[in-house]
């Protein structure tokens, strides 16, 4: 039997003694009243991939309704026996999105029970199978074929998540959508199929913003992805920045305190892995970094050069599932990077791998200017027994280093802006 899981427990036990628990006192999510599991309620609790609804916050008067798709081993094979002690994951949808069947498909074939909710208030259309060989049949549905739930909450629009801030916060989205997603995860660690213990959360996007506000309030989860999202959002080329302007200074402030990710990051106690390109416009890199930076429990990055933003490219990557793999089944770690250093213009960081690296290479560019719109260069790095090292153009203004291990799966430095 593996010791990862007594060493985990170990690690961990230590961290929370160095790093303890910063809850802030007006917490407006505690864990306590979150963490029993909602009411629910099966709408289809026979097909491969399962519908249901649960209770959450009240809205205009009465107690809204979340829909949820959920998947195990067991119910897209149709043999319950691969339903026991599962680890799970809890998916977060991005803006124009909802919970996406073919996401929860996706991670049940790894093994896991998935709960995939919708943070719109809305139910999307029903999946379809192929009735020869049982597969999923992706079918991306659009916001207008989505249907709105008799008790949903408020809708993913920009009113709902920036404007409606101050007085009354029952019309926020934030006040509704992180307890969604944590009485998601509360009803799932009650599953009788599904080790409570061993739990995961990754979005994509507003998913991504949302999983890092997630992981920071909800300590049980035992591993973290937040895909593109991030905080500082009212700071440097957030396209989301305009709307957190308009507000007055008063509710700019608010908005800020309480549902900007920095100021929650430095309270997570998850270990977390972050993903991104290196020219996305909706979370820049400048404030990528930043929010990295904050976070003091073990974590990881993944800057991949132009990574495309969307719900598929952001559940693509297979360090992902990798990087969960790790925490919940005691799986391989992706590459261990050190800080990156530079002397002379050599720039040089330690890494480790216990499958041994397939590749390095240093990413850079030269080009000053809106971070979305610069280009690139990437060249292999040299490999010196756990130390890569590469010249760093005097001109470049941002750099940062990644190691690819021999299952093609890549991680990166921490990225160093020259100015």
């Amino acid at each position: 039997m593996s010791r990862f899981p007594i060493v985990v427990a170990v690690v961990c036990f230590l961290f929370v003694a160095i790093f303890p628990s910063q809850s802030r006192a007006d917490d407006p999510w505690p864990l306590e009243k979150l963490s029993s599991p909602p009411a629910m309620k099966w709408l289809d609790d026979s097909s491969p991939i399962r519908s249901l609804t649960y209770e959450n916050e009240k809205f205009e008067g009465h107690t809204t309704d979340v829909f949820a798709f959920y998947a195990t081993p067991g119910t897209i094979s149709g043999d319950a026996s691969k339903d026991r002690n599962l680890p799970a994951v809890v998916l977060i949808h991005g803006g124009g999105g909802t919970a996406f069947a073919e996401w929860t498909w996706l991670w049940a074939k790894r093994g896991y029970a998935a709960i995939a909710m919708d943070l719109s208030g809305r139910r999307p259309a029903a999946p379809k199978f192929d009735p020869a060989t049982g597969e999923l049949i992706v079918v991306h549905s659009r916001p207008a074929g989505r249907v709105r739930l008799e008790r949903g909450g408020p809708e993913h629009g920009h009113t709902e998540k920036f404007s409606n801030v101050g007085g009354d916060p029952t019309d926020d989205w934030q006040n509704h959508s992180v307890p969604a997603v944590i009485r998601a995860h509360s009803l799932i660690r009650s599953f009788p199929e599904v080790d409570s213990e061993r739990t995961a959360v990754t979005g994509i996007s507003w998913g991504g913003y949302m999983t890092c506000i997630v992981a920071s309030v909800d300590h049980r989860f035992k591993a973290a992805v937040p895909v593109y999202g991030c905080g500082f959002l009212y700071d440097g080329e957030s396209v989301q920045r305009p709307a957190i302007d308009q507000l007055s200074l008063e509710k700019r402030t608010e908005w800020i305190s309480k549902y900007d990710p920095s100021a929650w990051l430095p309270q997570c106690r998850v270990p977390i892995f972050f993903v991104n390109g290196t020219n996305d416009v909706h979370y820049p890199l400048v404030s990528y970094s930043r929010s990295y930076g904050l976070v003091k429990c073990p974590k990881q990055i993944r800057i991949e050069v132009k990574m495309r933003h969307g719900h598929q490219a952001g559940w693509a990557p297979k360090e992902i599932g990798r990087f969960i793999d790790h925490y919940l089944l005691g799986a391989d770690a992706l590459p261990q990077f050190g800080k990156p250093e530079i002397k002379a213009g050599l720039a040089t960081v330690d890494v480790s791998s216990s499958l041994g690296l397939k590749q390095a290479q240093l990413h850079y560019t030269i080009d000053d200017g809106r971070l979305s719109e610069r280009s690139w260069t990437s060249v292999l790095a040299k490999q010196n027994g756990q130390t890569i090292s590469a010249i760093v153009p005097q001109e470049a203004t941002i750099w940062l280093f990644s190691a690819t291990d021999s299952r093609d799966a890549m991680v990166s430095t921490d990225v160093v802006f020259a100015k």
